[in-house]
């Protein structure tokens, strides 16, 4: 897997995560159909830049806490040695006030939001209660693997 991440904010200290997410992805190969040669893109930005890109590209005037983009949604667009799935926009704003809210550590919370975002990317969603149920249940077997709930 190549693993971009970009800190489009003011603060520092986001390179770290990068290990997280290898480890999430790997882990992630074991429920759902991942290439070793899967590229994934994350950007760290903070309320405003996530605002505005929700405005934008989805017509919804407000902040949120992540954003998957899929490279390609159609399987049939040809055979690439490396598969690009997408960019996962992660707000560290969002994420602060959630593991706050959650009780629970900012890394842990934005390894959560990595593999919604992955998640997202592999073609799940949450749109009816089935889909959801299931994409809960991935997340949580994903994540509780690699970070523990008092990290």
């Amino acid at each position: 897997m190549a693993l971009n991440v970009y800190n489009q904010t003011a603060e520092r200290g986001y390179s770290k995560y990068k290990r997280y997410f290898s480890r999430i992805f790997s882990n992630a190969r074991k429920y759902v159909d991942l290439k070793r040669g899967t590229v994934v893109s994350v950007i760290f930005v903070d309320d405003e830049q996530i605002h505005q890109i929700n405005r934008d590209y989805r017509n919804v005037d407000r902040p949120t806490d992540v954003i998957s983009f899929a490279l390609r949604d159609d399987e049939t667009e040809g055979d690439y040695i490396e598969e690009e799935l997408g960019d996962i926009f992660i707000n560290i704003d969002a994420a602060k006030r959630q593991a706050e809210d959650y009780g629970h550590s900012v890394k842990r919370e934005i390894c959560f939001l990595f593999t919604h975002g992955l998640l997202h990317l592999c073609g799940y969603d949450h749109m009816t209660k089935e889909d959801e149920a299931v994409m809960i249940e991935l997340q949580k077997k994903i994540l509780d693997e690699v970070v523990s709930r008092n990290d």
